[in-house]
């Protein structure tokens, strides 16, 4: 089990009322879970759309449950934005 924290951005902030929090978990899927658990609702409907990085690589395509959490490490949830 490690811990870390998790970084909400944008519309995942607004959603889950903070700007982080910190994770304990082994991955990334255990961490999401959490994470819907402490924020049910909108957040749950948000992380649908959601890139994540881990430690400031890309997830991508990648199950959650084979992305590994390191111990002092950051996960940033980063919903969908337009830009110029």
């Amino acid at each position: 089990m490690a811990t870390g924290t998790i970084r909400y951005w944008a519309a995942a902030k607004s959603a889950a009322g903070v700007a982080q929090e910190p994770y304990d978990a082994v991955n990334l899927a255990d961490a999401l879970a959490a994470a819907r658990l402490r924020h049910p609702g909108e957040l749950v409907r948000v992380l649908l759309r959601c890139s994540f990085l881990v430690d400031g690589d890309p997830v991508g395509t990648r199950a959650h449950e084979t992305v590994p959490l390191a111990e002092g490490g950051t996960v940033e949830v980063l919903p969908p934005f337009a830009g110029g």
